[in-house]
């Protein structure tokens, strides 16, 4: 069942039945049946149907964030700049599409060749509820223009997002059959994933979520782009103002209330900082975030996406204190609604499993490193590796220490965040392949050789 709550409250909002395997068929079949057509329309055509969308999810950017604020519990202001982004990535493939699909002169050894760059069919995409627009932006934009078609199933807390995002789609011109919303059960994607139909998939989700669905794509042999999970590292080496680094990467980490994939989850800071930042952090985190009602534009902590998310937090939380780590600030769950206090923890240990875990919430865990090569070694001791950052006043030290952080995306004085030209993707277990920027149109993309003499 998919279900609206609103996390503020616990108030239960709205309950949407799953599709039946007879719907789901069906929307298999659409997807399928107008992927021929779809791909045959020419790439300035598609291009100028994604423009579309760009601009009706502008206009409409304050429903949507107010949606958002209701299904998932996100601040109404960090709402309209998710949809900010959305329209970015639909304008960059509008805009770059057809010069990223031209085809590409091969010289090769007696004659000559050239690579075409087309589709591959239709796929399926498997949506989280933490940017319940933008994650379906980055795998949908790029993928419309290139000549594939959706079939896409979203979180099952947001189904208004995912009526809203199909009705802007449709309106902007992309025929009801290209782009097909579905409400199918998890227990359904095994099946779906079965369906020779289907030509590939990607998920943005969980660790284990992304196991599964990996596991079921490689029996049936299809292409697979998974953003899992990440516990980033910052790495502070030094600073000529701390309080604005203090404030930036508690800014950084308490995004989206701490839901977000490459937030950076561990503070690394080097020993002659650490004291000093540790205390002002956990006076930032005391005093500023404050929980509040999402909807109201000064609240700087909203609650997080359900009491299930909030349970698991507190109790990640609870275990890591029980272990031996220390609370500085925060900890507390607070009800009614999915509120959990801002938390700080230092002192945890690879002996802890909040030392190795992601921690999905506002929590921030922050660890001493006693130089550059301890810092390193504390960044790189992780099974995840999506993002991270590195924060000093010596940009060849940035760069030295960035090249040597086994991470998907690095980022110099800055944390996380995401932009439409910037490829976006992980390493070990933070998931397969790229998103975004030039990469993301490449994925579920045909690039044939033809041989011209």
């Amino acid at each position: 069942m998919y279900s609206v709550t609103n996390p503020a409250s616990g108030q239960l909002i709205e309950e949407v039945a799953n599709s039946t395997e007879e719907e789901v068929r069906a929307a298999i079949g659409q997807v399928y049946d107008a992927y021929p057509e779809w791909r045959q329309r020419s790439v300035g055509e598609r291009a100028a149907i994604v423009a579309r969308a760009a601009d009706l999810f502008d206009q409409r950017a304050h429903e949507l964030a107010q949606i958002m604020t209701l299904e998932m519990g996100k601040r109404v202001n960090e709402g309209l700049g998710e949809v900010g982004i959305v329209v970015d990535i639909f304008r960059y493939y509008a805009e770059h599409g057809p010069a990223l699909l031209a085809d590409e002169p091969l010289d090769i050894k007696g004659g000559q060749a050239v690579i075409t760059k087309g589709p591959i069919g239709a796929l399926l995409g498997i949506m989280p509820w933490n940017f319940p627009c933008y994650q379906v932006a980055r795998f949908v934009a790029p993928n419309l223009v290139l000549g594939n078609t959706i079939l896409l199933k979203h979180a099952s807390i947001c189904p208004r997002s995912a009526r809203a995002i199909e009705e802007i789609l449709h309106t902007a011109g992309v025929p009801e059959d290209v782009y097909v919303n579905t409400f199918a059960s998890s227990r359904q994607i095994p099946g779906i994933l079965a369906d020779p139909r289907i030509a590939g998939v990607s998920l943005t989700g969980s660790e284990q979520a992304g196991i599964s669905v990996a596991a079921e794509a490689g029996k049936n042999l299809k292409k697979t782009v998974l953003e899992l999970g990440g516990s980033d590292p910052l790495v502070i080496l030094d600073t000529d103002d701390l309080d604005e680094t203090v404030n930036a990467t508690a800014t950084a980490r308490m995004r989206n209330c701490g839901q977000s994939c490459n937030a950076p989850k561990r503070m690394i800071v080097l020993a002659d900082l650490y004291d000093e930042y540790v205390d002002r952090l956990t006076k930032r985190i005391t005093e500023y975030y404050v929980p509040g009602d999402p909807a109201d534009p000064a609240t700087k902590l909203p609650p997080l996406a359900s009491t299930a998310a909030a349970d698991e937090v507190a109790g990640q939380v609870a275990k890591a204190i029980e272990q031996g780590a220390t609370l500085r600030a925060g900890g507390r769950r607070i009800t009614p609604g999915a509120y959990l206090e801002a938390t700080v923890l230092t002192d945890v240990t690879p002996e802890m499993d909040a030392y190795y875990e992601e921690i999905f919430g506002p929590v921030v865990i922050v660890f001493k490193a006693s130089g550059e090569d301890d810092a390193i070694r504390l960044a790189n001791d992780t099974p995840f590796g999506l993002g991270a950052s590195v924060w000093g006043t010596d940009p060849d030290r940035n760069r030295r220490v960035a090249d040597r952080i086994d991470a998907g995306m690095v980022y110099l004085n800055r944390a996380g965040g995401s932009q439409a030209d910037l490829p976006f993707g992980g390493i070990k277990r933070s998931g397969l392949g790229r998103e975004l920027g030039p990469a993301g149109i490449e994925e579920f993309m045909n690039k044939k050789s033809i041989r011209l003499s």
